[in-house]
């Protein structure tokens, strides 16, 4: 549904305006970023043949969740998959008001802003949130993502007896942490888990001298 062309005098204001948040250098100092933290419920795991049925998240600010400004959008189900119904509940003909993925696009956008993007398995979601956005001839998201899955293993000590895993599941920072999983397979809910998580982690890494938002880039 290529409604617009790739070049950039074609591209919707509401694009243009995201685009031009980056144009000015962001504060280094962690303290002064604002990070989203999101997830997306899919139809399945293929970025070209599923869709995204809702997005869910939570803004960062100054170490403490902004609870009065979440998101939590759900998506019009052009495709339909119930093999992953019982995972996140979501009916093609639910009570649910639903949006177009367009529009639902240019809503997350004005949300996000420049922000730092924190997700669990981050590549997951910003690949449906990518391939969504050059479906509709827009570029790629232009943030800084930071992947829960990831940093968690620097909070690790790394010695001969104990080795990290390779890959940490939601279910398990939420029982390292002692984070309630009552809401879990919601975008939201997955999105509040996994920023408890992410401030978690955070807070032990503070600890070492050289953090800093490259220190948990690297």
């Amino acid at each position: 549904m290529g409604l617009f062309k790739r070049t950039p005098k074609n591209l919707p204001e509401f694009w243009k305006t995201y685009e031009s948040l980056f144009k000015e250098t962001q504060s280094k100092k962690f303290n002064d970023l604002i990070f989203v933290v999101l997830d997306t419920e899919t139809t399945g795991f293929s970025f070209e043949d599923d869709r995204i049925l809702s997005i869910g998240a939570v803004k960062i600010k100054n170490e403490s969740i902004s609870v009065q400004e979440v998101f939590d959008i759900y998506l019009e189900q052009e495709k339909f998959n119930k093999e992953t119904v019982h995972v996140h509940g979501l009916l093609k003909n639910g009570q649910r008001e639903c949006i177009s993925e367009i529009l639902a696009l240019e809503k997350f956008l004005a949300y996000v802003g420049d922000a730092v993007i924190v997700a669990h398995h981050a590549g997951f979601d910003m690949g449906m949130l990518n391939t969504a956005l050059v479906r509709h001839g827009l570029p790629k998201l232009k943030n800084i993502v930071l992947d829960t899955g990831v940093i968690y293993k620097k909070t690790l000590i790394k010695s001969y007896l104990v080795q990290p895993k390779s890959h940490y599941t939601l279910d398990e920072l939420a029982e390292k942490f002692s984070i309630s999983r009552k809401d879990r397979h919601t975008a939201l809910g997955d999105a509040y888990i996994t920023a408890v998580a992410f401030l978690k982690i955070i807070s032990r890494l503070k600890e070492k001298k050289n953090f800093s938002l490259k220190y948990l880039l690297r």
